[in-house]
């Protein structure tokens, strides 16, 4: 693992792991980039912008009922991240469910216990922002409290989910030692 260091406007700086991201990945956005403007809603109605994430780290997790790998991915974000930090005024997660109508969505998460919002993504318009047609849906994107994207994965590996949860972890310690200044 290489180690990148961040610089934030306090010139604090804070270390997080740099990832090549495989060009099999499928990505069309970057490390590095500003997070693409967006809105989104979640099944109950509520309308969520990307302007509403300003200040904090943010996950969105790309993800699909019929997806096997999402199913088996999603109790693990559940626990080990969502149930972590889902307190923290400085943490943001948003699943965004990949062409479902919201009854599909909501049944979906009550299946599999989910207690994280799953947005709606009917369409596809969010996902093709993020990755090219027809590549698969698993994915996690981080963006830090600059709005800028820091990491990606690809499928459920526990080797880059850890990583992943580092990067969090990170970007959260930096929230937390920047309130204090």
């Amino acid at each position: 693992m290489c180690v990148v260091a961040v610089y934030y406007a306090s010139a604090q700086i804070t270390e997080i792991p740099k990832k090549e991201i495989p060009a099999d990945y499928g990505y069309i956005v970057k490390i590095g980039q500003q997070l693409p403007a967006f809105e989104m809603q979640l099944p109950d109605g509520t309308q969520i912008a990307t302007s509403d994430f300003k200040g904090k780290v943010v996950m969105l997790q790309f993800t699909a009922s019929w997806c096997p790998v999402c199913r088996k991915e999603m109790p693990h974000i559940e626990k080990e991240i969502w149930q972590k930090h889902k307190n923290n005024p400085d943490f943001v997660l948003y699943g965004i469910d990949l062409k479902e109508d919201a009854a599909t969505t909501a049944k979906f998460r009550k299946d599999l216990k989910i207690t994280y919002p799953l947005a709606l993504d009917p369409l596809g318009k969010i996902f093709y922002t993020f990755a090219v047609q027809n590549a698969g849906v698993t994915r996690n994107i981080i963006i830090d409290k600059n709005g800028k994207i820091v990491y990606m994965t690809r499928l459920y590996k526990k080797e880059e989910f850890q990583e992943m949860k580092k990067v969090i972890e990170l970007l959260l310690e930096h929230s937390v030692d920047s309130n204090k200044h």
